[in-house]
């Protein structure tokens, strides 16, 4: 089958290549001819584990390619993919300007006789179905109402894991009413279900809503485990505890219950602020979301009052380590990350601030420049330090070496955002410690 995929970000750059990792031939489209040179001369512009590896494959066997030309990509294809981005507009509303604006060009070159399906793969609010075919019946030049159906399928990939995501999808949810569009969908997505795990068929807007209830729903339960972290250090209980208990309850489960500093990167908080805004438009107070919002706002900066209390307030002249500054380990992704929350506190209260990131440092640097200092590892990270700081829990460190660090730190003194390290570990070895939800290790 022959595939356009158009939009060449996150969601845009899997999708496009794991099609093409199941026979397809896949065109890409983007505006940025920068991008599009370094795709075609094989460097992948995101990180994402294993990806490299099958998009080298499959450009190297003629499958994938990438253009600038929209009309080049659609010309013979039959799906055609729409994965751009949907940015919260200042209202917290998905902005649809890109996704519109793509519609509008493909109505000027829809042919009546070449039937294409057109699929919303970008996170969209309710309703941008009915958008997307009006803004392509508006800009067409002949009448081309019978070549074409416009489908929702949304994408649910966790950025670290998508290929897999992708390859062993838990379930594919397709948004559409018309049986043309079923046998097609059904098709594309046939080699990735063998298993047996369902393809759910719905109309357009169930299927636009199940996006944002998913990850909305997560974001609560990451929330409410962020809440219980809070009781749990001001009744003197443990979290982990706590979380093992509950998450052996099947009807709960044992993931996303681990307590952090908050939730970040492309989906949950848009997701959640859209889900909300559109509720808004309906007359309807989702109280639960709000309430989520503002929570993650604040368990962002959870270490902050740790830090400020053992520092006895004065954070003037004070030099933090921060290990990890994406928002998740296994991504170079940055948006909405606690690390930047952390990082801007800490300078506005007159601290400095060096910090080590295996993915992301390339992207903070550029947000930030000089306003930090980068080190090239972990460990040289640590140098003149007051303290370290956790933000993001990269398996590298996990298990580190605390000799190294006790030699190097200043002072022995750990505030952990992501909960790595064992209580009584780091009590034997002489730390100060302090964590989220659990019991604080004074030495």
């Amino acid at each position: 089958m022959k595939i356009a995929v158009v939009g060449t970000g996150y969601v845009g750059l899997v999708t496009g290549t794991c099609f093409a990792e199941t026979g397809n031939t896949v065109t890409c489209v983007d505006i940025d001819q920068q991008k599009i040179d370094k795709l075609n001369s094989g460097q992948v512009t995101i990180y994402e584990p294993g990806l490299e590896k099958i998009f080298l494959r499959n450009q190297k066997e003629g499958r994938l390619f990438f253009t600038r030309s929209l009309e080049d990509a659609i010309k013979d294809a039959a799906i055609v993919f729409l994965a751009l981005p949907t940015p919260p507009g200042e209202d917290g509303s998905a902005d649809l300007k890109y996704i519109l604006g793509v519609a509008a060009d493909l109505g000027k070159l829809l042919k009546p006789s070449d039937y294409k399906v057109i699929i919303d793969k970008s996170t969209v609010p309710v309703g941008p179905a009915d958008k997307v075919k009006a803004a392509i019946l508006k800009s067409a030049t002949e009448d081309i109402s019978a070549a074409f159906d416009v489908v929702s399928n949304p994408e649910f990939l966790r950025e670290g894991v998508a290929v897999d995501d992708f390859m062993k999808p838990d379930r594919v949810v397709i948004g559409t009413t018309s049986e043309k569009a079923i046998k097609l969908m059904n098709d594309l997505y046939a080699p990735f279900v063998r298993q047996g795990n369902p393809i759910i068929f719905m109309d357009e807007k169930s299927a636009e809503l199940t996006k944002y209830a998913a990850n909305s729903f997560l974001a609560v339960k990451i929330t409410f485990m962020n809440e219980i972290a809070q009781l749990c250090e001001r009744l003197g209980a443990d979290v982990d505890m706590v979380r093992r208990g509950i998450g052996s309850d099947e009807r709960i489960g044992k993931r996303f219950l681990f307590p952090g500093i908050g939730y970040g990167g492309s989906c949950f908080p848009k997701d959640v602020q859209a889900l909300a805004r559109s509720s808004q438009e309906v007359d309807y107070e989702f109280r639960i979301l709000d309430a989520v919002m503002e929570v993650n706002e604040k368990q962002k900066l959870h270490l902050l009052p740790k830090i400020n209390k053992y520092f006895k307030g004065d954070l003037e002249g004070k030099h933090f380590t921060l290990w990890g500054l994406a928002f998740k380990p296994n991504t170079d992704d940055i948006r909405e990350a606690p690390a930047l929350y952390i990082i801007e506190a800490l300078l506005a209260a007159g601290a400095t601030v060096n910090a080590f990131d295996p993915e992301a440092m390339a992207n903070v640097k550029a947000l930030v420049g000089d306003k930090i200092g980068f080190a090239e590892n972990q460990y040289d990270a640590l140098e003149n330090a007051d303290a370290l700081i956790i933000a993001t829990e990269w398996n590298e460190f996990r298990t580190p070496d605390f000799d190294r660090i006790s030699k190097t730190l200043k002072n022995k003194v750990i505030f952990d955002g992501r909960n790595l390290f064992d209580l009584e570990q780091v009590s034997k070895l002489g730390y100060h410690y302090e964590s989220v939800g659990r019991r604080v290790i004074n030495n």
